[in-house]
């Protein structure tokens, strides 16, 4: 079956590039020109320039598959221009989905984000069955996902062969950009955080989210949402973590998110709004924090019999691919 997979350059869009070979699908790659092929190279897969914003684009790349798995997405906590995580995360969504339909594609994996689902904040884990409000969110980047995956639920509604993954926090090689999690990963191998601030993460590796996603087009109910994730840790576990793989000191301090929050204001005005940069400190990344992203992933284990890699494992892996490939300066 021959299937293509938006997105296919990045983090998560790579790894089920190789995982949908590796099980002996015939692969179309829908990529930007102007994107970093590190992740792809030397794959036996088909490209196609595109975007989706550009239908004729996705027409070329859609033509003769049987599956789609639509995982780009415009990923970040800031941009100088956010109406773009609108009309590629919302506008594109529904772009390539129509022309999936219209080229009688079998079944379509759309990743979401584990930023759609609701956390309580009271200690309940978040789960498939309960919905993000749109106006808790922040940032434009979990605005534009919620709103996309509200426009994927009325597709389902209206009997499109849609399966949502939901991945929660993906750790492991490829991370090319990186992520901003993948960015802990290397900010503390540069020796750039000397503090940290009380919050938690769901983790997972990327190879296990991958495979989720085939998982997802085999076995996964029209209409359903899974959660792809594996352990959840604070942030003060996942730095000792990475401490006790590299040997290197964690930090000790740990500080209030009022002051984490003041600084991130203070930069995103001097970064983003006068030098015109990515800021170090997004305020969206800091609201973010507030509330521990914990998750309840039975779902996927059960009906889709997703894997459980040791989050130490997919930690070693991130490190090791961020060394190999010139991103570590120490």
């Amino acid at each position: 079956m021959r299937v293509l997979v938006t997105g296919a350059t990045g983090f998560i869009g790579s790894n089920v590039a190789k995982k949908l070979i590796e099980a002996g699908f015939e692969v179309n790659a829908l990529i930007r020109e102007s994107s970093n092929k590190l992740n792809i190279r030397g794959l036996p897969l088909e490209i196609f320039y595109g975007d989706l914003r550009n239908k004729e684009s996705l027409k070329k790349a859609i033509k003769g598959c049987k599956g789609l798995f639509h995982v780009a997405a415009s990923y970040s906590f800031w941009s100088p221009y956010p109406g773009e995580f609108y009309e590629t995360n919302v506008e594109g969504t529904k772009n390539i989905i129509q022309a999936a339909a219209e080229a009688g594609v079998y079944k379509i994996v759309y990743t979401s984000s584990e930023s759609t689902i609701k956390i309580s904040g009271n200690g309940k884990l978040g789960c498939e069955g309960e919905m993000s409000n749109l106006y808790e969110l922040a940032g434009d980047y979990k605005r534009s996902k919620l709103l996309a995956e509200m426009e994927v639920l009325e597709f389902c509604k209206r009997n499109y062969p849609i399966v949502i993954v939901n991945p929660t926090t993906p750790i492991g090689s490829g991370d090319i950009k990186p992520t901003p999690t993948g960015k802990i990963v290397l900010d503390f191998l540069n020796g750039k955080i000397p503090a940290y601030v009380n919050t938690g993460l769901n983790i997972i590796d990327v190879e296990d989210v991958a495979l989720g996603h085939l998982l997802a087009f085999e076995k996964g109910k029209i209409g359903e949402r899974y959660l792809l994730g594996n352990k959840n840790l604070s942030l003060k576990q996942i730095l000792e973590i990475i401490a006790g793989i590299t040997g290197m000191n964690p930090p000790k301090v740990q500080i209030p998110l009022w002051l984490a929050m003041t600084a991130a204001y203070i930069d995103e005005f001097i970064s983003g709004k006068i030098l015109k940069k990515h800021p170090a400190i997004p305020v969206a990344a800091v609201k973010t924090a507030r509330k521990f992203r914990y998750f309840d992933c039975s779902k996927a284990i059960y009906e889709l019999g997703l894997p459980q890699t040791s989050v130490e494992i997919a930690f070693e892996k991130s490190i090791k691919w961020f060394r190999e490939n010139g991103y570590v300066k120490n």
